[in-house]
């Protein structure tokens, strides 16, 4: 096998492995806070949601893509590419809005209490199943031209405006389909993610201003809980302005070419993957319940291990 085969092949590996692994660990936290404990906070069940979505991704993408950089061939039909690729888009995009969603939820929490915010913060837990439901709804019209384009890989040459993405082609037919396609999809994720380093921002500005108020008080715990929430936020936004501002612009170069390059459709993929693996563990280090259900598991995981280690002696 080719050294560069090789190393995209790794690389797709243990990126598809990290994400499901990690965003497992969070759904069945929440699950185990579920069945064990009172309803999950609006927080907790965005997190949930954010990991599902994630997990969605990573399913219908990175396992097919490298399936198929390690050389399995016709994976799938063209009803399945449909499916797949659609199941794809979902998820990439609920990933994004629901990120966005939380930015802003936090952002509303946290804003001083004012005539306009009075009647809507109480409301927030309520709104929060009908937004999920909004975005789904929302998604699944913007990302409806996928399927219609979608089909298992022909022999031969691939046709101009086509995306080859090596387990499926989506072929555009002509470069007014391919163009309005991608700005919808484009300009979606710009939105949302302005939305979100706009919230994000704001929420930077209101801790740093809580942070100068009691800074007299309790200058000897460093803003403790306020440097950690600015940091969870810097983290979040840090994360989506690195990924999601590669994966665009390679999107945007796609949409200036007529025949694009397995290895750009690759990188895309890869970069555009990034956000679904590392988030789940952005999530169990800044989550003291789904951390403490990890470390309760291990722990309770080790004295059966040292039990049947004494068995076995």
């Amino acid at each position: 096998m080719d050294l560069c085969v090789t190393i995209k092949g790794v690389s797709f590996l243990l990126q598809t492995g990290m994400g499901i692994l990690g965003n497992t660990v969070v759904l069945l936290a929440y699950t185990h806070i579920v069945c064990t404990g009172p309803k999950l906070l609006p927080v907790d069940m965005i997190l949930c949601h954010l990991a599902f979505a994630n997990l969605l991704l990573l399913l219908t993408r990175c396992v097919p893509q490298t399936m198929t950089v390690f050389g399995l061939k016709d994976l799938l039909n063209d009803p399945g590419c449909k499916v797949v690729i659609y199941a794809y888009r979902i998820g990439r995009a609920l990933s994004v809005c629901i990120t966005c969603m939380l930015s802003v939820f936090q952002a509303v929490t946290i804003t001083p209490t004012g005539p306009y915010l009075s009647r809507l913060k109480p409301s927030l837990p309520s709104l929060v199943l009908p937004t999920f439901a909004g975005l789904w709804l929302f998604n699944m019209a913007i990302c409806i031209a996928a399927p219609l384009f979608s089909m298992a890989p022909r022999n031969g040459t691939v046709p101009a405006f086509t995306l080859n993405l090596g387990f499926c082609h989506v072929d555009f037919r002509d470069n007014l389909s391919y163009v309005i396609n991608g700005v919808a999809v484009s300009g979606r994720d710009f939105a949302f993610v302005a939305l979100m380093v706009g919230s994000s921002c704001y929420i930077l500005l209101l801790l740093h201003r809580h942070s100068h108020q009691v800074k007299g008080i309790r200058r000897s715990q460093g803003g403790g809980a306020e440097t950690r929430a600015a940091k969870t936020v810097l983290t979040l936004v840090v994360l989506y302005v690195v990924f999601f501002g590669i994966d665009n612009v390679i999107w945007i170069y796609m949409l200036t070419v007529a025949k694009v390059s397995p290895v750009v459709a690759d990188m895309r993929v890869f970069f555009s993957s990034c956000y679904a693996s590392l988030s789940p563990y952005f999530i169990i280090s800044s989550n003291k319940k789904v951390k403490a259900k990890i470390v309760c598991a291990a722990e309770h995981e080790q004295p059966s291990a040292d039990t049947q280690d004494s068995n076995d002696k």
